[in-house]
């Protein structure tokens, strides 16, 4: 089982990663995977894009008979599309309302596993020392501060700890995040160079 320390490293870890990600882009990537799953929703899905090709295949057919000179044909393709329309419009009111029982789902989870957990493990071990710190390294209000406010005197909170955690997890993210962006940008800038070596010795050639 994980200590004190790590879950709350990792609550972090995931907050800021919901954060920066962006929730709405995380509940459309588990909707994309869950369409995936064999399940009611998924087949309404395919039953749905199924029925808008064939919207748009009649919509087609219709647009390319002529309803004057071939008017029996295009009143029976004019049936068949306002079915389809009807049935794909049904298929669809049946997937958005499971789409938003979805989300709601997604969301209550991921609150409940994110921010949701930080409070309930701030609450419950509010009193409980996440680690003692070394006996007599460091002064007394040094240790009432990082007792604060309810664990043992010389130890750290479990308060304390979500600070520590949060600040570093957020340094370290954009510590990451501004290393990969120069090496992409020096990897961008090195590729354009080498193509314009290389369009410069063709263009010599020629000349």
């Amino acid at each position: 089982m994980l200590s004190l320390v790590l879950t709350i490293l990792f609550v972090h870890i995931a907050i800021y990663l919901v954060n920066t990600i962006g929730a709405a882009t995380i509940d459309a990537l588990v909707w994309h995977l869950y369409l995936k799953l064999p399940t009611s929703t998924s087949r309404n899905a395919r039953a749905a894009n199924l029925k808008k090709r064939e919207v748009v295949q009649l919509k087609r057919e219709m647009n390319s008979t002529s309803s004057q000179d071939e008017f029996a044909k295009w009143a029976k393709l004019r049936r068949r599309h306002d079915k389809s329309v009807e049935e794909y419009e049904a298929l669809n009111k049946k997937i958005s309302s499971q789409k938003t029982s979805f989300d709601w789902s997604v969301k209550s989870a991921r609150w409940l596993s994110t921010n949701g957990l930080k409070l309930f493990l701030q609450f419950w071990y509010s009193k409980t020392p996440v680690f003692a710190l070394p006996p007599g390294w460091f002064p007394y209000y040094v240790e009432w501060i990082l007792s604060f406010p309810r664990a043992p005197l010389g130890s750290v909170s479990v308060q304390v700890w979500n600070n520590v955690c949060a600040t570093a997890v957020v340094f370290f993210g954009e510590f990451i995040g501004g290393v990969l962006v120069r090496i992409m940008t020096a990897t961008s800038t090195t590729t354009k160079e080498k193509v314009s070596v290389a369009v410069d010795g063709e263009n010599k050639k020629e000349l």
